[in-house]
């Protein structure tokens, strides 16, 4: 199916939300009023821009409080409305949207309402345009889309039909089951939009929170199945008002979006996409730093060993147990301490977990590398991650291992088992995108979000995992998008027992995260210890919590450049991160900066 996009959806001039969305790959454009009328360019010269770029003007939007007025001021408006048929035939648009009026001049008779625009689709229709009349939730009289259509059916006119808002639909709750009651060739558009669930008035809700499908808790494919059982074969447009993708370059945003209609239509059925491969575990974590020494001392503390190197690459590899670590110190390492650059992701089938990226506009990063150097595949996640998709050793395909060359040194053996999960801070305006990505790209399963108290305001953070839990990344969002050293990226590490791994790291130099006492006496308050267990957390900065399937301890290092690791123990299939003690975890952060000065 075709697909579009709204400008208003985009941030910019109109210029450059046409370019951002000829470059994303949608068909054709939705030109909202308002980025017509602040645009230099005449309707000739963005007719000519969106041909240029191969995108079709698919709907100007939006006209409204136009039906069921007294005759005068409704002679007003059909002047009005000529003047934009004149408009929309200079633009090269024959579809207009109408929304449901909410003047207050408005009257709650549905006859006058259908005679009306009656007369306003046999203006339209003199200039060539069709008109598609919607219901805004919350319009004065006209409020839901089969009301909206038992006008459109009233009135009888073949230039006038009705357009579907996903949002208006949903928000109100109203059953999209009685769309497939509608004829598909009167249904002239669909506009679609996602919303998260919030409890607040339905105009902000529409102006401020829209997102793209897929990002909120609307069952906008389940209204799409609806949509097309009726026969409708026009395009799937993205209408979306949001106050993050307002601020966001458009580039960037309107990938977002092309991404979200290509796994709606996999959902829906009406396009094929290479099957998501999802991955089977954490084959390693590349950090990137312009000196290595103060990694070397973290890891060497939590007893990892460095095991190798690489042939060709400044890149040293630490073990210990399944988890492994690398420590690049190349020359494109930026100055700004260690950071988490990259990811390998176990995949059965590395090949076609790629194929599947790039065909969900993930870009697949170039890689320099020596003939001899193992083949792997590797895309960029939203933040700028590198995802590479690692396969076991092959005789056909050697795994990544085998460039690197051993030290003699066997991995350490300080009871860290592997990688539990690995947190990654977004941009804040990619945490929607992050989760789609994570989810539709990967085949990752997205948990709810979760607000989390920081001391200079909140932070969102949703993680995602496969079935088994080998792979769990948690995306969060700060509070302070500028403080990189707090709200910083880390490698939470498993045991079997985080105190002693707590207490072989302060015994081998570390320095752990220190708590504040206050935090132990509410837990002392909120649950029961053995005596001496409560002492022993105390003394090694270990925070503890409980959900209804297990146990949760874990503890902290301090931070170098932008990471810091964390030592963590489940017991009796826990699912949750400790999300409860973040807040004492940030505040204990920000207290070391301050102190510290880094």
């Amino acid at each position: 199916m075709r697909t579009s996009i709204a400008t208003v959806s985009l941030s910019g001039s109109l210029t450059e939300k046409l370019d951002a969305a000829a470059r994303a790959g949608f068909d054709g454009v939705e030109i909202f009023e308002n980025d017509l009328l602040a645009s230099p360019l005449t309707p000739e010269d963005v007719r000519a821009r969106c041909a240029d770029l191969g995108l079709r003007i698919d709907l100007y939007q939006p006209m409204r409080d136009i039906e069921a007025v007294p005759e005068a001021e409704y002679a007003r408006n059909l002047r009005r409305a000529r003047h934009k048929f004149e408009l929309m035939r200079r633009l090269g648009a024959d579809t207009v949207l109408v929304c449901s009026s909410v003047s207050p001049q408005a009257v709650d008779d549905d006859a006058l309402a259908a005679e009306q625009l009656s007369r306003l689709a046999a203006a339209a229709r003199e200039s060539g345009v069709r008109v598609a009349y919607e219901a805004l939730a919350w319009g004065r009289h006209v409020s839901t889309y089969d009301h909206a259509w038992r006008i459109v059916e009233a009135a009888g006119h073949p230039a006038l039909g009705t357009c579907l808002d996903s949002f208006h639909i949903l928000s109100r709750g109203s059953d999209p089951e009685g769309i497939e009651d509608i004829p598909g060739e009167k249904i002239f558009f669909l506009q679609l939009a996602d919303a998260p669930l919030l409890a607040m008035d339905v105009l902000q809700w529409s102006r401020h929170y829209r997102c793209f499908p897929g990002q909120g808790g609307f069952d906008v494919a389940g209204l799409v199945r609806h949509v097309l059982a009726t026969g409708y074969d026009g395009p799937l447009s993205l209408e979306v008002f949001n106050d993050v993708f307002r601020q966001s370059e458009a580039g960037p945003t309107a990938v977002d979006a092309r991404r979200s209609l290509l796994l709606l239509q996999e959902e829906v059925g009406t396009a094929r996409l290479p099957g998501p491969v999802v991955p089977t575990g954490v084959a390693f974590a590349e950090l990137v730093t312009p000196d290595a020494e103060p990694l070397a001392a973290l890891l060497g503390a939590l007893g990892f060993t460095r095991t190798a190197r690489h042939r060709g690459k400044p890149v040293g590899l630490w073990e210990q147990g399944d988890a492994r670590i690398l420590v690049n110190t190349g020359p494109a390492v930026r100055r700004d301490g260690a950071r988490l650059a990259a990811i390998g992701l176990e995949s059965p089938d590395p090949a076609a977990a790629a194929r599947r990226a790039e065909a969900l506009l993930a870009p697949v990063l170039p890689r320099r590398r020596a003939p001899e150097d193992a083949p792997l595949d590797a895309v960029a996640a939203p933040d700028g991650t590198e995802l590479f998709f690692c396969a076991g050793d092959r005789p056909e395909r050697p795994g990544w291992r085998a460039d690197f060359e051993d030290t003699g040194r066997p991995p350490g053996q300080a009871g860290i088992r592997g990688i539990d999960h690995l947190a990654l801070t977004q941009p804040w305006h990619h945490f929607d995108e992050a989760a789609l990505f994570h989810r539709g790209v990967l085949g990752l399963h997205a948990q709810e979000s979760v607000d989390v108290a920081d001391p200079y305001g909140l932070m969102r953070s949703r993680a995602v995992t496969n079935a088994d839990g080998s792979v769990r990344i948690a995306l969060t969002v700060g509070a302070a998008p500028t403080d990189d050293t707090v709200h910083a990226q880390h490698i939470a590490l498993a045991t079997d027992d985080v105190v002693a791994a707590a207490r072989r790291f302060r015994e081998a130099g570390g320095s752990p995260l220190p708590v504040p006492a206050n935090y132990y006496d509410d837990l002392a308050a909120r649950f029961e210890f053995p005596d001496g267990e409560l002492e022993t957390y105390r003394d090694l900065g270990i925070l503890y919590d409980q959900d209804a399937h297990g146990v949760f301890r874990h503890c902290y290092t301090r931070t170098v450049g932008r990471v810091f690791f964390e030592l963590v123990q489940r017991d009796g299939g826990y699912r949750g991160y400790g999300a409860v003690n973040a807040p004492v975890r940030l505040a204990a952060q920000h207290a070391v900066r301050a102190l510290t000065g880094g």
